[in-house]
């Protein structure tokens, strides 16, 4: 029997780990199968805490060391536009992240970005507590059922460092760098997309 705290720390690390992680619904399917007399509501409660307290911690992370002392103030100022926009939407913003959360997609960089902006954490971490806690409860009874019709020795951990993963992962991050760049007062204000050019200077922090 899997320990609730072992499997608390696991998922917690995972989360906290900001790319190249093996996905929490993975770890969930693969317990679920091997542990197919475990409550698999109670695994998720346990799952969803961990996932949620270690994704906020990134966020926190990644506002403290990127937007603290990394970013420049321009770009700061920039990424202020979004934080203004989201501020106004928060029912939107929830809803959409609440979507998101039920979807198996990686959240790292999700949650990167949105450490970027300085917004007050409990907007991303209670839909995604509850969208995380349906699914990993899902991924978990569905394993559990697939035990019993599958060979137990089935090896489910699979190569979750494919070039598949490695790819998207880069690009993932990639991507959170992109929307660092874009103009955004011009692109909510004016409806116009165009990447903002460091002026002569800029310094990274003030």
């Amino acid at each position: 029997m899997i320990s609730m705290a072992v499997l608390f720390a696991a998922i917690l690390l995972l989360n906290i780990i900001p790319a190249f992680a093996p996905p929490t619904w993975m770890a969930m399917s693969w317990i679920g199968f091997n542990q197919p007399d475990q409550n698999p509501f109670l695994l998720a409660v346990i799952a969803a805490c961990a996932a949620t307290m270690g994704r906020l911690i990134l966020a926190r992370c990644s506002g403290w060391l990127v937007r603290g002392h990394l970013m420049r103030d321009a770009d700061r100022q920039n990424i202020d536009v979004v934080k203004a926009w989201l501020e106004k939407r928060k029912a939107v913003t929830a809803g959409v992240l609440l979507l998101y959360a039920f979807s198996p997609f990686p959240s790292n960089y999700l949650f990167i970005a949105y450490g970027l902006t300085g917004l007050r954490l409990w907007l991303i971490g209670v839909p995604f507590f509850f969208g995380r806690l349906a699914s990993y409860a899902a991924w978990t009874h569905f394993a559990q059922v697939a035990h019993s019709y599958l060979d137990p020795e089935l090896d489910l951990e699979g190569g979750y460092l494919g070039a598949y993963f490695v790819v998207t992962q880069l690009a993932l991050l990639c991507l959170v760098f992109v929307l660092m760049r874009i103009d955004w007062s011009a692109a909510l204000n004016e409806h116009r997309l165009h990447f903002r050019r460091p002026r002569p200077g800029e310094n990274a922090h003030t």
